[in-house]
């Protein structure tokens, strides 16, 4: 059985559980594999002795986007308050 997902790694992460995540690249959903292994081995009741072998290829790599910032320049204008004449 060959499943893809999407690992999202950021060790700057806030929090522990944001800093590895894995994730189905349909459904945005985080993998519970103890119900994929569950299918693999089938419905009957029982304990099993199991080997689960983990290949991990790369099929393509997403660059982060740097944080760019932005500089605004504002021209300096000049602002003449319209002026009454005296009568």
């Amino acid at each position: 059985m060959i499943k893809h997902y999407i690992l999202n790694l950021n060790p700057t992460a806030k929090h522990e559980w944001d800093r590895c995540i894995l994730r189905d690249p349909l459904t945005a959903k985080r993998p519970d594999f103890s119900r994929l292994i569950a299918e693999a081995v089938g419905a009957d009741t029982g304990s099993y002795l199991i080997s689960v072998n983990i290949e991990v290829q790369v099929l393509e790599q997403a660059a982060v986007p740097q944080a760019e910032q932005l500089s605004l320049s504002f021209p300096e204008v000049a602002v003449q308050s319209p002026m009454r004449e005296a009568a």
